[in-house]
Order: structure tokens, then sequence, then C-alpha cells
């Protein structure tokens, strides 16, 4: 499976999702008009090994809502990331067996690499 959660109205998806030029067989679902299901996070935490690994600390959420003053359990970061869009660390690259989180240069090299 070739799969991409990203955010159509983040800037850094868009360019990202240009640059790499992923041919038609991937599936892209924006996260904003088709939220996630609970069967894909826990198929993303199969592939990652944490939930943690999947959220996002520089949401505006997560320092608006007080979160970053709190410590945040594997159940905790799970039912943020189902609770609100934002907290998926973006773009996720689901490539065959393997993930790829968030839009650090390093990630997007990986994620060139796997495609080539």
């Amino acid at each position: 499976m070739k799969k991409v959660y990203y955010l159509k109205t983040c800037n850094t998806c868009t360019r990202i999702l240009k640059e790499l030029n992923l041919s038609s067989e991937f599936i892209l679902q924006d996260i904003k008009a088709e939220p996630i299901t609970t069967g894909q996070l826990d198929e993303m935490y199969a592939l990652s090994g944490s939930y943690e690994a999947l959220f996002s600390k520089r949401s505006k959420l997560y320092k608006e809502m007080g979160l970053k003053d709190q410590t945040l359990s594997e159940k905790d970061f799970r039912y943020y990331i189902l609770e609100h869009y934002t907290f998926l660390s973006r773009p996720v690259f689901i490539i065959d067996e393997k993930i790829f989180i968030g839009n650090s240069k390093k990630n997007i090299e990986a994620v060139k690499h796997a495609l080539s």
C-alpha cells in the first residue's frame, strides 16, 4: 500500500507533495476533509511502534490546551490524534510496510530513497 496522510491547507505538506511528484498509485487523504479512523491510526501505530511518534508537539492546540505542561501517556496521544487532526504530525507516508512521519529534511530524503 502507498498512502499519504496530509493537510491540504498546510503549505509545507503541499510543497512536499509537489516536490515528490507522487505516482497515481498513491492514495492521498486530506485529514481535515476525511478524518483518520481508529483503524488507520492503529495501523500507523503498528508500523511506528508509538502514538507519541505520530503526535505533533508543534501544534498550536498543544500549547493552547496546556498539554505541553502535562505528562501524556500513549493512550493520551492516541486520544488527542483522533480528537483533532492538528495533532497528527504531517505528512505521514506509508510505503508498503514502512512509515515516514513528519516533514523533516531527513525524513523526506528517506521517502525519496524509498521511492527510487
